[in-house]
């Protein structure tokens, strides 16, 4: 496998993996609590939800020929608590997400290169998906902190459980020696 065939895959593994552990986060939330924020100044998971889903939208549709800044995305309305139910959030966290990801499984190694505009600046293609890469796992990490705060003693935990790393470093260790 070359260079770029590798780093599409790895790319396609780490947004997957951010995507489910704001999947499971949100799972683990009712509606109320999706729309619980800190204060007037802070975003409810509702609004990073939205505004996740409308960058990705605008970004990744027509992604190799059009700006990433879409004429039709109307970013400042993506901060308004406006989504209803749980179900409106996960539809639209689904639609984002499908969106995206079936663009980034559609590249390929020719196209790492190439040039891309966003709101009028120019990118490769890899730096445009290294930008999103950053974007989207400091908001679906926003949503996992708010989820843990929220849930407190019943949060479920997405990764490691604490106490439990040595033991899980063995399990791995030997499952990988094999």
């Amino acid at each position: 496998m070359s260079i770029g065939e590798t780093y599409l895959k790895v790319v396609l593994e780490r947004f997957t993996r951010v995507k489910a552990d704001g999947d499971k986060t949100i799972a683990q939330l009712n509606n109320e609590q999706l729309h619980w924020a800190f204060n007037e100044d802070s975003n409810s998971i509702a609004v990073i939800v939205k505004h996740v889903s409308g960058n990705m939208i605008s970004r990744w549709t027509d992604f190799l020929t059009t700006d990433g800044e879409k004429a039709t995305r109307n970013r400042d309305d993506e901060f308004n608590d406006s989504i209803d139910s749980k179900e409106a959030i996960l539809a639209t966290w689904e639609k984002g997400w499908q969106v995206f990801l079936d663009v980034l499984q559609g590249l390929t190694e020719q196209d790492l290169l190439r040039s891309v505009m966003i709101r009028g600046q120019q990118h490769t293609v890899i730096d445009a998906i290294e930008r999103q890469m950053a974007h989207y796992a400091s908001h679906v990490g926003q949503i996992v902190y708010i989820g843990k705060q929220i849930k407190g003693d019943e949060w479920k935990t997405l990764s490691i459980p604490r106490g439990q790393s040595r033991a899980f470093t063995e399990t791995m260790l030997k499952a990988h020696q094999k």
